[in-house]
């Protein structure tokens, strides 16, 4: 079969609906003289008369009738299929694949996804989190979230937070033993739970500033890891002091399960995007939930010079 039988068989039903070629040609957006060419050009092909026509009326031969009533179910099924599509775009509905590294997910999409998907509940949303600069479009994800440099400079970043605030933090345990810090050099007489980006690469320098002076600073301690969660999850049992995004503790400080410290000396880095293929066409879901996201307090912007010290390196 040819591509232009797909049109002219679907004209042949809206023709067999109405038996009339001018209320078929308005319904098609053709002309009834056009519409006559397809049918005399299906007929031509196939072989067979589907239609018996005068200058009066037209009606469906036998092998009109039985050819009809085959296609029709089809033609409804294209028909409804087109009309799911159309409704996407008022109505948000199916899958919405997201790829972010954790501290993007806890930052960006933790404080709305409750909201998103109570107003949005034809939505499935599916989160996959990984430190690893990935191909969203060769993986199937319909966008990612992360540092500006994960978006290929083909693709649309749009900014969706302010600066992202860093924390110092430690158990109630871990301060019952050591004396808080109370600037960054006495972190040298504590165990920190040092970061490393990848497997063979340098543990991060913790940032500082205060009255306009910047610093970094050194630390050591017996536990290293190379995702945000578990280097909070040590801070939490009471294995030493974590250097970590402010989102992702706030749960922990809000339980007094953690305490903050060097709070005047905290710092911020620029602030997180959402990235995704295409300048048109953005799929319903996914432009509902970058309108919900930068719409949150936690957008706004601000200017700031920091990088993010827990992004991989290029």
């Amino acid at each position: 079969m040819r591509r232009g039988d797909i049109s002219a068989l679907g004209a042949f039903v809206a023709l067999a609906d109405h038996l009339n070629f001018r209320v078929a040609a308005a319904r098609l957006g053709v002309t009834p003289s056009a519409l006559s060419h397809t049918m005399r050009q299906l007929e031509g092909r196939l072989g067979v008369r589907l239609l018996n026509r005068t200058t009066r009326s037209v009606s469906l031969t036998d092998a009109g009738m039985r050819l009809v009533e085959r296609l029709r179910p089809a033609v409804n099924q294209i028909s409804a299929a087109l009309e799911d599509l159309g409704e996407e775009q008022s109505r948000p509905f199916g899958r919405l694949r997201l790829y972010a590294t954790h501290s993007a997910a806890a930052a960006v999409i933790v404080p709305v996804w409750a909201r998103f998907l109570t107003a949005y509940p034809d939505v499935r949303l599916e989160l996959h989190l990984d430190e690893a600069p990935a191909d969203i479009v060769a993986r199937g994800f319909d966008a990612g979230i992360g540092p500006q440099d994960r978006a290929e400079a083909d693709m649309i970043a749009v900014r969706v937070t302010g600066p992202v605030k860093l924390v110092v933090v430690g158990s109630p345990a871990y301060f019952a033993r050591r004396r808080p810090p109370r600037a960054p050099e006495d972190l040298a007489g504590h165990d920190c739970v040092q970061y490393r980006r990848a497997a063979e690469g340098a543990t991060i320098e913790w940032p500082f500033e205060r009255a306009g002076k910047a610093q970094r600073i050194s630390v050591d301690g017996r536990v290293t890891v190379n995702d945000p969660e578990l280097a909070l999850r040590a801070a939490v049992d009471g294995l030493g002091i974590a250097y970590t995004i402010e989102s992702l503790a706030e749960p922990f400080l809000r339980s007094g399960q953690l305490l903050r410290v060097l709070e005047e000396w905290s710092v911020s880095f620029q602030g997180l995007y959402l990235y995704y293929p295409g300048h048109r066409q953005v799929p319903a879901a996914l432009r509902c939930l970058i309108d919900m996201i930068r719409a949150s307090p936690r957008a706004r912007a601000a200017p700031t010079t920091l990088q993010n010290p827990f992004a991989a390196a290029n």
